[in-house]
């Protein structure tokens, strides 16, 4: 609103939104294209892939309303596949903040970054687990619980069930580090080496396919180096339904209670 003239509206032709804003980049201006998930990602893949990474132009992405928490959309506009998607094209970077403050400073290091960037933001409003003045570091992952008995590393909105889980698992006795990876791509492999090699057990928790995303990419890098126990924590190979997000998240065993229950058993 406050720049018209910097804003295009393409309507429901997602695709043809990556080719435009791959044509704006060709110009020198850095050009933000943003829709569902589902369809920035979904949709509108090919375009992405061909037009804006094979070329590595600088277009950022801003996915909304990604993942189950979309909530009574249903399966149709829940997209729990798009971080495996982007994980595969070449020179992408790929942002899932876990919170606002995250979200906004996002926006502003995609920026800094030459080359494609693919920014995740889900539709529920959370707490703020971070400030407006802590550093946001792309490819640096942050420890916001310490613990000894098991890692939690846990990506966007599910941040927040990651901490709540920790402290239930406190009162079992059950010491538990949580990390939040707001990069999934570069990874801060430095960090899920260190994590893994102190507390020797490792959980990922993402609003997303186990099949593909943070869990999976947690995997590759211990694989290479330091192989020790994983439990993934997402959507597993089944579409969403339509319902309250909360509900939703509460159902598919997202929430503090579904997160603290499996990750218990694991550490048995």
């Amino acid at each position: 609103k406050e720049y018209p003239e910097k804003h295009i509206d393409c309507g429901i032709a997602e695709c043809d939104m990556m080719g435009i804003a791959a044509g704006i980049a060709t110009t020198g201006v850095v050009p933000y294209a943003s829709s569902f998930a589902m369809f920035a990602a979904g949709r509108a893949f090919e375009q992405v892939r061909n037009s804006i990474g094979y070329p590595h132009l600088n277009v950022k992405i801003g996915a909304t309303h990604a993942g189950i928490s979309v909530g009574e959309d249903g399966a149709t506009h829940q997209c729990n596949e798009d971080i495996a998607l982007m994980r595969t094209i070449p020179g992408m970077t790929i942002i899932n903040p876990c919170d606002y403050n995250e979200a906004i400073k996002a926006v502003e290091a995609a920026y800094e970054i030459d080359g494609p960037v693919y920014m995740r933001f889900g539709r529920l409003a959370m707490p703020n687990i971070t400030s407006e003045d802590e550093k946001f570091e792309v490819g640096k992952g942050k420890v916001l619980r310490e613990g000894s008995d098991v890692t939690i590393v846990a990506t966007g909105l599910l941040v927040h069930f990651a901490l709540e889980a920790a402290e239930k698992l406190a009162a079992d006795g059950v010491n538990a580090k949580v990390v939040n990876i707001h990069t999934i791509k570069p990874l801060d492999e430095e960090l899920i080496k260190a994590c893994a090699k102190e507390t020797g057990k490792i959980v990922t928790v993402e609003e997303h396919s186990v099949i593909g995303g943070l869990g999976s990419a947690v995997c590759d890098c211990l694989a290479e180096s330091n192989p020790v126990p994983v439990k993934k924590i997402g959507i597993y190979d089944v579409f969403g339904e339509s319902g309250p997000a909360l509900e939703l998240i509460k159902k598919y065993g997202l929430d503090g209670e579904g997160i603290y229950t499996k990750v218990k058993e694991f550490v048995k």
